[in-house]
């Protein structure tokens, strides 16, 4: 009973996580299906508890730092670590998963003759290949730099001062090491979750490719929607520093991602 008192609190207290996680279940229901939805949440979810365990500990793969657990009695801990951050990197990297389908799944033969966005198909080799792989991971560590320097200063806006590094880095107070970590949870996770996708295959397959472009479309919604809340607060507390080179990180990104759905980038499927 405390354990769900501590839930509804963590709820509460942490709303915005919530509504991105709400938002990564609708979509990736839509896109994979709920099996698949559910095997990618919880195979997510506990590469990242297990890293984070092990990196408070450790300092394997994140690097060194500690919870300062200030939040103790407010909201729900799995261990020393805070419930609602393990549970944020499911749909992180469901979203970056999402932004790497745009840049490499094939679009149909029609597409190449008709003005407007393309209109993806999903085969298994594409969705689950390296360069879909390669790219997911890419996306997931880019989008923790805007993040993890934000939310270090989570004294400073509603996050609160949950966590610090005792050696700060090079990046606005973030180490390097804790970008590897981030790349490391996304690989490991991939690795497991698309086998099981490949398994699936029979008894749950995604819906026709010309629904797919929607629905991939959602997700990277949600990568651009956690993306502008994390600068919106960067601006907000005063970095102005971090919060242009945010925007200097994803600019170009955005007008390639823009050309490759308006079908002006070169396509191999």
């Amino acid at each position: 009973m405390e354990s769900f008192s501590l839930l509804l609190n963590t709820i509460v207290l942490r709303p915005y996580v919530f509504v991105f996680l709400a938002a990564f279940l609708f979509s990736a229901a839509r896109l994979i299906g709920w099996r698949r939805t559910w095997c990618f949440m919880g195979i997510t979810w506990f590469v990242a508890l297990l890293c984070e365990f092990s990196s408070t500990r450790t300092g394997i793969p994140f690097g060194w730092y500690h919870y300062t657990g200030s939040t103790v009695g407010r909201e729900l801990y799995i261990f020393d670590i805070p419930f609602m951050d393990s549970l944020s990197f499911p749909f992180l990297l469901y979203a970056s998963y999402c932004m790497a389908l745009a840049f490499v799944l094939p679009a149909t033969a029609s597409n190449r003759r008709r003005i407007g966005i393309i209109r993806m198909q999903f085969p298994l080799a594409a969705r689950t290949g390296w360069p879909v792989a390669l790219l997911t991971v890419l996306f997931f560590t880019f989008v923790d730099m805007i993040i993890d320097p934000v939310a270090l200063r989570g004294a400073r806006w509603f996050l609160g001062q949950i966590y610090y590094y005792p050696d700060p880095g090079t990046h606005f107070g973030v180490p390097v090491a804790n970008y590897i970590g981030w790349a490391v949870v996304g690989f490991l996770s991939l690795s497991a979750y698309f086998p099981l996708d490949r398994k699936l295959l029979q008894t749950s397959s995604p819906p026709p490719a010309p629904l797919v472009t929607g629905n991939v479309l959602l997700g990277c919604g949600l990568y651009y929607g956690v993306l502008i809340f994390n600068l919106v607060v960067t601006f907000w507390i005063g970095e102005s520093l971090l919060g242009m080179t945010g925007l200097l990180i994803y600019l170009p990104l955005t007008v390639l991602l823009a050309l490759r759905l308006l079908g002006r980038l070169p396509d191999e499927g």
